[in-house]
């Protein structure tokens, strides 16, 4: 049973800390590898280097929308791709992230959690919720959250 007093902060708890989590990934990408370094590495793993920009904006603009609640189920399933990206690159090398170059659970967890955030809501706190058609139910009532 879902706790329809709690459960909204439990989804802004999940929306801080994936929009957390993508704003700390742009700036390793800008800050710590940089974007020359970062399209380097998109070309040794057969991507194409003008991809380096898109990602890190995304990330860092997508990072700071989810914060602050900012059409946090679009942008959570507009993020997928970049997350599922990362899970093709890191799915070769094992299970456990510690493994030499990351291993694929980390991105395949990050990506069910950008699911679930675009599934169950934006969560308390948004500044700007994600607008979702009603759904015809046995009740007639849209969804909410």
């Amino acid at each position: 049973m879902i706790d329809p007093r709690l459960a909204p902060y439990g989804l802004t708890l999940l929306r801080v800390s994936l929009g957390v989590m993508f704003l700390a990934h742009a700036w390793l990408k800008f800050g710590v590898f940089t974007m020359p370094g970062f399209t380097a590495f998109l070309g040794q793993i057969g991507l194409p280097g003008f991809l380096a920009w898109p990602i890190m904006l995304a990330e860092a603009l997508g990072g700071l929308a989810l914060i602050l609640g900012l059409y946090s189920r679009a942008v959570s399933l507009a993020l997928l791709p970049v997350l599922l990206g990362a899970l093709m690159v890191h799915a070769g090398n094992g299970w456990v992230f510690n493994a030499p170059n990351g291993g694929w659970e980390y991105p395949a967890f990050l990506a069910l959690a950008a699911l679930v955030q675009a599934l169950a809501g934006d969560g308390a706190l948004a500044l700007r919720a994600t607008p979702v058609p009603a759904m015809g139910g046995r009740d007639g009532l849209a969804a909410t959250a």
